[in-house]
């Protein structure tokens, strides 16, 4: 039970983390703004936001799920995991770590382009929202795809679950773009303070996960690759 409740809690931090990365923030403010702008009333600015939160976090779900389901039902690879999760997941967390705290950087790259589908979804009202968030989802930045691909895949693959961590990942990373779509909607004017105080927390949240990630790699590295004794 405690194993299950620590990966909920680290599937939702990642999630978290991943919204309020530089990159994503920036992307799903922009992307709420705009829709906002169409939509009108608060209220639904409001619900504009919380359906581009559900299309991210439902894409997210989608390729987490058909990844991992993907490793699991090869019996090989699944075996291979079963046995030697915890030597794979010590590299991965150590490279996902540095990444973190910016001590290693990846090539810029991004996912589906489709700026005509974009503007047309952006037009849509909230049904459009949906279908932009799952689009956004798509573009990965490189501490994104991190915390992503070396963060909640392994995760997941390691405790196979195809659909519960990657769900708690999705909700994590719709949880701050509803936030700011309530200043958006209710309080434009404390928008500036609200991401100052997101960019502080950002900051820090992702050092501390960082440097986490970095030591729990070398611990798993030292004891089940060298094999140090504990």
């Amino acid at each position: 039970m405690t194993e299950v409740l620590a990966g909920i809690g680290t599937a939702l931090w990642l999630g978290i983390l991943t919204s309020i990365s530089p990159c994503p923030l920036a992307s799903n403010i922009a992307a709420v703004s705009y829709v906002g702008r169409r939509v009108g009333a608060p209220r639904r600015v409001l619900l504009a936001g919380m359906a581009y939160s559900l299309g991210r976090a439902l894409t997210y779900v989608v390729v987490a799920a058909v990844v991992v389901t993907s490793l699991l039902s090869v019996p090989r690879v699944s075996f291979f995991l079963q046995q030697r999760m915890n030597q794979v997941l010590g590299p991965v967390l150590i490279v996902a770590g540095l990444l973190m705290l910016g001590w290693i950087r990846l090539p810029g790259f991004t996912g589906l382009s489709a700026g005509a589908l974009e503007q047309r979804l952006a037009g849509a009202g909230i049904p459009g929202a949906l279908g932009l968030g799952a689009i956004f989802a798509l573009s990965f930045c490189p501490v994104s795809a991190g915390l992503f691909f070396g963060g909640l895949l392994p995760l997941a693959a390691g405790s196979q679950s195809r659909l519960l961590l990657p769900a708690i990942y999705g909700i994590g990373t719709g949880l701050p773009v509803v936030a700011v779509s309530a200043v958006l909607a209710f309080g434009a004017g404390g928008i500036g303070r609200a991401l100052d105080m997101l960019t502080r927390v950002e900051r820090v949240a992702m050092r501390v996960t960082g440097g986490v990630f970095v030591l729990a790699g070398i611990y798993l590295v030292l004891t089940h690759i060298v094999g140090l004794s504990t």
